[in-house]
C-alpha cells in the first residue's frame, strides 16, 4: 500500500521496538512526575519533533551518509554520551536537594519550584537528546528502507506512511506514561522522599544509557 511491503509486520516491530525502554521515554515520564502532565507533553513534543527530523533526514538520503562517517559517528555519539550525562546529573543532584530538604523538614518554596520549572525546558532539552542519539539515526537508516519498495513512484509517500503509523504508536505510548506519571507527581508531592529517591533513580538510569551508548 502506497509504496510500502510488509506494512504489518512494520506495524508489531514498531509497537515492540516503541515499547523498548530508551532515554527519550525515560525522560518523558520523568518530567511528567516531577512537573505535571503539561510540562510531559512539551517533552515528548520534543521527541515528536527530534523523530521527525530523522526520519525526514533517512529519507533524504541524509542518514546514510552519517553512517557511513566513523568520525562523525563518533562526534555525535560523544555528544549525546555528555548529554545524557548532564541530563542525569541534573536529576540525582535535584533529588539530593529534594531529600536533604525533606530530611531537615524544610518548607518548599513555591518561587524556587517554578524557578527550577522555567529553568529546565523540556521541550528543548527532549529534542536535543533525541536528535544526539546516534543509534535513533541508524535505526531509521536501517529499518525503514526495509519496509520501503524501491521501484514505488512516489517514496516519499511510503515514508509519509511509515511515520504516521511511528508517530501514532509513539503517541499512545507516551501518553499514556504520562498519564501514569501525573499520578505519581501527586504522589511525589506528599513523599518528598521518594520524589527524591524517584530521580536518583531515574538518573542513574540514564547513566547507564549513557554508558552504553559510550561502549556502543
Amino acid at each position: 500500500m502506497f509504496g510500502t511491503v510488509d506494512l504489518w509486520t512494520y506495524v508489531v516491530a514498531t509497537v515492540l521496538i516503541i515499547l523498548l525502554p530508551g532515554p527519550n521515554s525515560l525522560y518523558v515520564l520523568s518530567v511528567a512526575s516531577r512537573k505535571g502532565r503539561r510540562a510531559g507533553f512539551q517533552a515528548a513534543a520534543g521527541v515528536f519533533l527530534g523523530d521527525s527530523v530523522l526520519m525526514v533526514a533517512s529519507a533524504a538520503g541524509l542518514a546514510s551518509m552519517f553512517a557511513a562517517s566513523p568520525v562523525l559517528y563518533n562526534l555525535v555519539r560523544w555528544a549525546g554520551v555528555a548529554y545524557l550525562a548532564f541530563l542525569a546529573f541534573g536529576l540525582i543532584r535535584g533529588g539530593w536537594r529534594t531529600w536533604r530538604a525533606a530530611r531537615r523538614g524544610e518548607p518548599v518554596v513555591a518561587k524556587a519550584v517554578e524557578a527550577e520549572r522555567a529553568g529546565e525546558r523540556p521541550f528543548v532539552r527532549a529534542l536535543i537528546a533525541s536528535l544526539l542519539n546516534p543509534k535513533a539515526i541508524l535505526f531509521f537508516v536501517a529499518f525503514f528502507v526495509q519496509f520501503v519498495d524501491p521501484g514505488y513512484a512516489w517514496p516519499v509517500l511510503s515514508y509519509g506512511v511509515l511515520f504516521v503509523i511511528l508517530q501514532v504508536c509513539s503517541m499512545v505510548y507516551l501518553s499514556t506514561l504520562i498519564v501514569a506519571g501525573d499520578g505519581l507527581a501527586q504522589t511525589f508531592r506528599r513523599r518528598r522522599r521518594l520524589a527524591a529517591a524517584g530521580n536518583g533513580v531515574v538518573g542513574a538510569v540514564m547513566i547507564a544509557f549513557a554508558a552504553k551508548l559510550a561502549t556502543g
